[in-house]
């Protein structure tokens, strides 16, 4: 009885994975989930953003308006948290990075608007995971060259490069699983209040979605950022 009370529970409860449309390709059926919508709706946003700020920043006053003091706030505010962190090398890579904190940031949040955060999905993760791990040992290679890495992977001993070599390819997967694992909690916890407390859950869930959304996306989003910016500078650090 127990259990046919919280599967019929549970039938109601959406967590906004759903297939929009599919289509064939080379004899498999693909399909456009609200991830790949969410996505490109953020990605939308940006370039939006992106354009406008160019276009302002290009026929800046000396007075400036309201977006021109939006546009070179975030700038400098994303300058100065990667100058911060990477030092010499932030001119390098703060294009990436402040690219993937306002991606990750505006998918975190999303959920405020409505959207399954794109982050709740490890495929995005995971990719900019990806995306991280190839540039830590692209710099590693470029920077402490061929004997610096084996060096490197035999730090304290040559015994321990079975363990290294792990702990490198477990750095995009760390990357991915802590927030794509935060982000989804919180898209699970709201998705069961609406569900199961759908009769009183009015108004008070906004507080939800503050912490959820807001706080929590705003804390991973640095958390991810900062590791990024780590292990980069890491990776180009020799000793030198």
């Amino acid at each position: 009885m127990g259990q046919g009370i919280l599967l019929s529970a549970g039938a109601d409860i959406d967590f906004m994975i759903h297939g929009v449309f599919s289509y064939e390709l080379f004899g498999q059926t693909v399909w456009i989930t609200t991830t790949h919508v969410c996505v490109l709706i953020v990605m939308l946003v940006i370039v939006a953003f992106s354009l406008a700020a160019n276009h302002v920043i290009k026929h800046a006053s000396d007075v400036p308006g309201t977006f021109q003091n939006i546009v070179e706030l975030v700038v400098e505010m994303l300058d100065k948290m990667i100058g911060g962190v990477m030092g010499k090398f932030s001119p390098k890579f703060r294009n990436y990075i402040g690219t993937i904190f306002i991606f990750i940031l505006l998918s975190n949040i999303s959920g405020l608007f409505g959207l399954r955060p794109p982050t709740a999905d490890y495929g995005v993760t995971f990719a900019m995971g990806i995306m991280t791990f190839v540039l830590i040992h692209y710099n590693q290679f470029k920077y402490q060259k061929v004997k610096g890495v084996i060096a490197g992977l035999c730090d304290p001993w040559p015994i321990w490069a079975p363990i290294n070599i792990i702990g490198d390819i477990a750095v995009p997967i760390s990357l991915s699983l802590r927030l794509f694992a935060n982000v989804l909690s919180g898209t699970v916890m709201l998705a069961l209040v609406y569900a199961l407390l759908s009769k009183i859950a009015i108004i008070w869930p906004a507080a939800l979605h503050v912490y959820f959304d807001l706080f929590s996306g705003a804390i991973q989003t640095y958390v991810f950022c900062m590791l990024t910016m780590t292990y980069i500078t890491n990776a180009c650090t020799t000793d030198e």
